[in-house]
């Protein structure tokens, strides 16, 4: 059913609200706080997204369309390992951006589901890796959920330098991204994680 012209007005205001709070101060910031930002009552705000994970996913609803963008454009490039290197900065420099999406970076995962979006991204990702690993650049032994370790490594980086250095984080990928290449890897003494152990991880983050 569509909402009352008056409540779809107060949902769009909570969303632009939380958008600007998180990105300044994180997805932890009291929810009083985005709504005093959007002129409404808690209440109002608890009315429209009684948990805060509705509202998280109400504001970064349009991250998962970009990264089907960025990851279509990595695929567009002519050379393999520019495109993986391409779409992992760009994703990295989305988090650095924005202190919220930095945040909900280091508590989610690629996966499949639940929107198309979503799904289509997932598989984007997924041939952007196999592509790089295809044209010999990209150690072979690289999966998708291995994304999750320079997801995590990164974000902590700018979680720590924000308020010193905004570009250090670009060094610390760098260092990342010269150890995944084909050429600098050795074995590595254990096996990926499986998609279902970073989602617990991620769960029990």
């Amino acid at each position: 059913m569509a909402l009352r012209k008056d409540a779809q007005r107060n949902r769009e205001r909570l969303v632009e609200a939380a958008r600007a709070v998180f990105a300044e101060r994180g997805l932890d910031v009291a929810l009083d706080e985005v709504a005093r930002r959007a002129g409404v009552s808690i209440g109002t705000l608890y009315n429209r997204f009684p948990t805060r994970a509705e509202l998280v996913r109400a504001v970064f609803a349009d991250r998962a369309e970009t990264v089907v963008r960025l990851a279509e454009h990595a695929l567009a490039m002519d050379d393999a390992w520019a495109g993986f290197t391409h779409f992992v900065e760009q994703v990295c420099q989305m988090q650095a951006a924005d202190r919220g999406y930095n945040d909900l970076s280091a508590r989610s995962i690629p996966q499949a589901a639940p929107t198309p979006n979503h799904a289509r991204g997932y598989e984007l990702m997924t041939e952007v890796v196999e592509r790089a690993k295809r044209g010999g650049a990209l150690r072979p032994d690289f999966v998708l959920s291995d994304m999750a370790f320079v997801t995590w490594a990164i974000t902590r980086t700018i979680e720590a330098t924000a308020d010193v250095d905004p570009e250090a984080w670009r060094r610390h990928l760098g260092f990342v991204l010269d150890g995944l290449r084909a050429a600098a890897a050795h074995p590595l003494p254990v096996p990926a994680l499986e998609p279902e152990q970073v989602a617990r991880i991620m769960r029990d983050c």
